[in-house]
This record gives structure tokens, sequence and C-alpha cells, in this order.
């Protein structure tokens, strides 16, 4: 296999990054960022929470693992056989840290000098873990630690009771980092099978941006990457219907004001169609909830939301949900008000004056991103894993037309498929 170079070029703005199929299997993204001091670096793997279940060319039939190994994992390559990765860029002056999410694991710096060194050192460490089960039993009690800590948080609680109250079997369902029963069966073999599986360079990306050329990011790739076989890997997920598990949850807690998440369960997609229903979906959020919309306007005055109310669009494998959630002295008045806006804009269509107002905001804000050098790599890596490039959600941006956004509205938004989770504040 031969190292090759494309251009990926903005159609709309001209802007353009250089994405290199290098001989050791990795896709490699480097966008150059003329007059930008500094320099941001991701080496990511397609391996989060949710791909607990897999098997390889090689393997005769699907392995399932315990839920929050991805995480674990994630923390164990922190730490090599001799030293700890922390101290080496300490000496480089880089600022580094990892994350796992729900579809992927990336591990990352930023630095002002000393590029070559820190990426010398995320590539070497990434690429050579080191597990015992003396190191096993001791990370299984700093993440037990965690995960009581993430389900004594409010916010995190009120989050995964409406992912219970959506999703039957999929496993976004459950907490990034596992539960304590299941991280207490993780063991070095498993993690060395995971790491094996998931860890191959043909499901990871490296992406750089900011003061960089393409050419001095080669040259330690073509030192430092262990090429390998492509494994010809597949995950699955359990069959999830449309069908909700409930439409409300209450838990308490030490809160001064009910908090609320207000989930809608809609059909996933993959891919640049996932891409572009996303952005119907955002201008849709907007344009019903957004803090111009008359929704927005009349809860606000009538002392339902404050500042903190806000509405996204939540998407990834196999699931795709639109969520409006904030504080609120009464969440469920708050559930029938958006119901009722839903409904009445199903009824006579959406506001074309609102969507050309949150069309024109969010392409500015696309073309700010452009201009930051952590928010370009940062997308980069999440639009590659998508099967897209950063530029596609501009491109398609330009392109939806409030027809399109009607038609979202219509075929996908269900109001029986929605689940109100509630934490309210503890009765003494």
């Amino acid at each position: 296999m031969e190292t090759t170079r494309e251009i990926i070029t903005s159609t709309l703005t001209g802007d353009q990054y250089t994405m290199i199929h290098h001989k050791s299997g990795l896709d490699i993204l480097v966008y150059e960022m003329e007059g930008f001091s500094t320099t941001e670096a991701y080496f990511g793997t397609k391996y989060g929470s949710i791909n607990t279940r897999f098997k390889t060319a090689s393997d005769s039939d699907y392995c399932t693992v315990p839920e929050g190994i991805a995480h674990f994992l994630e923390h164990k390559l922190f730490e090599n056989e001799d030293t700890d990765v922390f101290d080496l860029y300490a000496k480089t002056g880089a600022n580094a840290n990892a994350y796992t999410s729900f579809d992927k694991t990336c591990y990352y710096f930023s630095c002002s000098d000393n590029f070559r060194d820190s990426l010398e050192i995320l590539l070497s460490f990434v690429q050579s873990p080191y597990f015992t089960p003396e190191s096993v039993a001791k990370e299984q009690g700093i993440i037990g630690q965690e995960i009581r800590m993430c389900n004594d948080d409010p916010g995190w609680r009120v989050f995964f009771q409406m992912l219970c109250g959506l999703y039957q079997k999929h496993p976004v369902r459950i907490d990034i980092a596992g539960t304590i029963e299941s991280i207490a069966q993780i063991t070095a073999d498993l993690l060395y099978r995971c790491y094996r599986t998931f860890y191959n360079l043909h499901n990871m990306v490296l992406v750089v941006a900011g003061k960089c050329t393409v050419d001095e990011v080669l040259e330690v790739a073509d030192r430092l990457l262990k090429p390998c076989e492509d494994q010809k890997l597949e995950t699955v997920f359990p069959e999830e219907s449309l069908d909700i598990v409930r439409t409300e949850s209450v838990e308490n807690a030490a809160v001064g004001q009910p908090l609320f998440n207000l989930g809608m369960k809609c059909m996933p997609e993959s891919g640049y169609a996932g891409q572009r229903a996303e952005t119907e979906a955002a201008l849709v959020l907007q344009i019903l909830a957004g803090s111009s919309s008359p929704l927005y306007q009349s809860m606000l005055k009538d002392g339902l939301i404050n500042s903190t109310f806000s509405s996204e669009v939540f998407r990834g494998d196999g699931y795709f949900t639109l969520i409006f959630g904030g504080e609120s002295k009464d969440p469920r008045a708050v559930r029938q008000r958006i119901t009722d806006a839903i409904t009445n804009a199903q009824k006579n269509g959406l506001d074309e004056s609102l969507f050309e107002e949150y069309q024109r905001a969010t392409y500015g804000k696309y073309i700010r991103l452009l201009n930051n050098v952590s928010e370009v790599a940062n997308a980069m890596v999440n639009a590659h894993m998508a099967g897209y490039d950063i530029f596609a959600a501009m491109e398609i941006l330009s392109k939806v037309t409030i027809a399109d956004c009607n038609r979202f509205l219509q075929e996908q938004m269900d109001i029986s498929r929605m689940t109100l989770s509630i934490v309210a504040p503890s009765k003494n």
C-alpha cells in the first residue's frame, strides 16, 4: 500500500485541507492554517461506549464485552511500563488529554512549540498498550469512584434517565463509564482484545490543524506508524424500534429547582444523510424554541424557563434524539407548550422569517469555526468518523429549504415518541 494525498476543498469558501491515505492504513487529515500560532492534533478511534458487540474477519462469532470498557481502555493507555504520558508532555509544554464518547475515543494535544516532539509522544503511546492484572484492579477502583460521582450529578442523571425512557435496548442508554458491576468484569486480556480490534489503524484517524505542514506530519507518521492488516471490523447493535419505554420519569436529588430533559426519538440516519437530517432538525428546533421564537419568549415571560433552556440534536450509530432541556418550576407545563408548538407547526408550517434568520446565523457560526484551530480539529474528527468532510455541514446548510424543514417536522417529529425526564428537589 502506498501513501496517497487528496486535497479537499470547500466549494463555498475555497478553504481546503489535505487528506492522506497512509501506507500504514491510517487516514491522516492536515489542515494548514497560515498565520496561526498554535497546533492541535487528535489521534482517534471509532470506538465508543456503544461498541460492546463486534467481530473481525478472524472471529467465528460476535464478541460481547462489558459496558464501559472503551472508557476504561482510554484511561489505561496513558500509563505504559515505565512512565506516565503526562510527564512526557510536560517536557514539550503541550496541553494533552483524551475523551471517550458514545461512538469514539480521542487522544489529543495542543501546543505553540515543539509540535513534532508532542506528535511523537501521541503516536507512540497510543500504539503501546500495557495492561496488568494489578493495574486493572487499581483502575477499577478509580473509575468506580468516577461512576458514583456521575450518578450524583443531577444534570448527568436527568440526561441518562431520558435516554432510558426512549431506548429499549440500544447501549446509548448506558453510562459511558459503564456500571460498577460491568467494570468489575474487565480483565487485562479483554483490554488487549479490544485494543487489537478497535485500535487497528484502519479504524482510526489522525487530525492535525493549525501551525503545521503536511510534510512535517508525514515525517513523524512515516517513522512511528506501525502498518497493520484491515481486520474487516463489524459492530452491531440490538434491534431498536421507534417505540419508547415510558413517557415520564422522575427522580429526586439535592437541586434548588427541577431539572428536565424532554427527548423525542427519531429515525436514525448515517453518513451524509445523517448530517443532512441533523441540519434540518437543528433548524427546526431553533425555529420552534430558539431565543427569537414566540414559544421561548412566552415561556420566559411566564416564568416557566430561564436562560438555561436549550435544545439540541443528539445522534450517532443507531440513535437520533431531539432534546429540550433546562430548569423549570413546572416541567410538565413546558412539555405541553412544546408539544402544542410542534402540533401547530405541523398544521400551519414553520415561520419562514425565523428559518432565514437561523439559517444565516448558523452559516456565520460555520465561518467562524474555520478560524479557530481547536474547533477545526474537533470538527474534522467528528465529520471524518461520521463519513463526510468538514465542509459538508456548511454545504448542506446552504441548500436546505424551509420545505425540507417542514418535511422533517412532518415525517420525523412524532409527539407520541417523547419522554420527559425530571430531577426534582428532594422531599425533606
